[in-house]
């Protein structure tokens, strides 16, 4: 037992703009590294949790960015001061998204807190962030992020024990006393709940077939947390060959790239595929929750396809052949190719905002089994975040049950389904006044039904508006509502709706961008 620490009440005052988003608060590292700043939205999460605070059993982890783990020393001394009972944190901090989620199920957690920007960019001059799940596994819903910021608002003080250390490069269990109260660190490899999680939903034995006779894989971590992941589970358990896995090494900065798996940062992934050595291709995001998969010469699988063609063949997963396929649903952006499936194979189907917590609710109330984004996230109900090495895991139990190419699949598909044409255009780093403008416009035409019943001509076709709505959207389940949920729809088949799009939203003109940064 380690020294008896004693707590500090430390003076403080409110920061602007600390709201969490759908995925917590996202900032420059900069700013979070202001004097205060990081202990305030911390001190939040806890005072949030309320009477849940006091003996609670939290977890932690992140994925690998610059200043990952200076804020898990803070967070342990926050949580020491805060009565908070036990901590589960990832060895050096290091722990994707999804393996938070099912570590907080598996063990029983209250709850969660991840460090991570996702998809963003990593360095000292790039992003960081910090979300809470709740002990569901998923991100906090709207009641709880609403909490914390209301307390950001109004913060004069956090509570600290500045001279509690502890080494969270050592896997093990640290004891301490705070205050003659008991405090306990335990340190683990994150990957070992996780795969076993995995080896509990799939067949490893059919995918280890598969990769032993002959079918190749290209694993493309990006220098995010998801490297020793990949390694873990498609070098180690499935037998793929030591060179599948690549920029498999977290990196603060993830290598000076940008780690978002899509056609534009993922280019590296698309040039090995183009040369036909691979028969599939899959590349993750910063934490762990998104991937792309490509098929053979780099055959691009949109999301929304992804979604329908899982969907379609859940039931040669072992998981899904045991508990049944309860649902179906995709964010609002969404292509509806899911739709498709759920109406032919008779299930229900949810199309609900952005943000996984609203798969969430369904999931617990047992609604729904599988849920995706057009934004490469896909998911099912094993935890409640979406799942990159799941989502490469059920395509390779896919294949190896239909013994098709990843291209074969998508045709065979597309023939019985019909197809969804879909694409997304990503404007970043835009100035966020004349984007605002231009939402606040576009909503405004929207209730003025200026688009409706309006013809629009491009590239000689011609287009008539037949509905234009402000999506709103009721939990069925808890019946809250959520709205404000507008997106612009966004090559050569959509061109002409394309160029629609961007005349009706004057997007050029308020960007001042020619193109946009992503196309997906």
């Amino acid at each position: 037992m380690a020294n008896n620490f004693k707590k500090v009440t430390c003076a403080t005052t409110p920061y602007e703009g600390q709201k969490p988003g759908t995925s917590g608060l996202r900032k420059k590292v900069k700013i979070f590294q202001q004097e205060n700043y990081t202990e305030n939205f911390i001190q939040c999460i806890l005072s949030a949790m309320e009477d849940k605070l006091a003996g609670s059993f939290l977890a932690v982890g992140g994925d690998g960015r610059y200043y990952l783990k200076d804020a898990i020393q803070k967070i342990i001394k926050i949580c020491a001061a805060n009565k908070v009972r036990k901590l589960i944190i990832a060895q050096n901090g290091i722990m994707s998204t999804p393996a938070v989620s099912c570590l907080i199920r598996k063990k029983g957690c209250d709850g969660g807190i991840i460090l991570t920007a996702s998809h963003n960019p990593g360095g000292v001059n790039e992003d960081f962030g910090i979300k809470f799940n709740i002990s569901n596994g998923g991100p906090a819903p709207d009641s709880c992020t609403n909490s914390i910021h209301k307390l950001s608002t109004q913060i004069k003080e956090y509570y600290i024990c500045p001279d509690l250390e502890c080494d969270i490069s050592k896997v093990g269990v640290y004891d301490y006393l705070v205050e003659n109260e008991p405090f306990r660190v335990e340190v683990i490899d994150s990957v070992d709940d996780y795969l076993e999680l995995m080896k509990e939903i799939f067949d490893f034995s059919a995918i280890k077939q598969l990769l032993s006779g002959g079918f190749k894989i290209l694993i493309n971590c990006m220098h995010g947390v998801t490297g020793p992941y990949a390694k873990r589970i498609f070098i180690d358990e499935l037998g793929a060959s030591a060179d599948s896995v690549v920029n498999g090494v977290p990196l603060e900065d993830f290598g000076g790239h940008h780690p978002d798996p899509n056609l534009t940062y993922a280019a590296e992934l698309v040039e090995a595929l183009k040369k036909g050595d691979f028969d599939l291709g899959a590349a993750f995001d910063g934490d762990g929750d998104r991937n792309m998969i490509l098929g053979k010469k780099a055959f691009f699988v949109c999301p929304s396809d992804s979604l329908a063609v899982l969907a379609n063949n859940l039931e040669c997963i072992p998981y899904f052949k045991k508990s049944g396929v309860k649902g179906f649903s995709r964010s609002m952006p969404t292509a509806g190719a899911v739709d498709r499936v759920a109406e032919l194979t008779g299930k229900s189907l949810y199309e609900t905002p952005t943000g996984w917590k609203y798969f969430g609710n369904l999931m617990d109330a047992g609604m729904l089994s599988l849920c995706g984004e057009e934004s490469f996230g896909t998911g099912s109900d094993h935890i409640r975040e979406k799942d990159g090495i799941w989502a490469v895991i059920a395509w390779l139990q896919v294949i190896a049950n239909l013994k098709m190419s990843v291209e074969g699949i998508l045709l065979s598909h597309w023939e019985k389904f019909g197809r969804n044409f879909f694409t997304r255009y990503d404007y970043e780093n835009c100035d966020s006044e004349p984007c605002n403008k231009l939402v606040a416009d576009l909503e405004a035409a929207i209730e003025k039904n200026t688009f409706l019943k309006k013809s629009f001509t491009s590239n000689n076709k011609t287009y008539v508006v037949s509905k234009v709505d402000n999506f709103e959207y009721t939990d069925p389940v808890d019946k809250s509502v959520a709205s404000k949920q507008i997106k612009q729809p966004a090559e050569e088949i959509l061109k002409p709706l394309i160029e629609i799009a961007l005349k009706i939203t004057k997007i050029k003109e308020y960007t001042g961008r020619d193109a946009p940064t992503v196309i997906t």
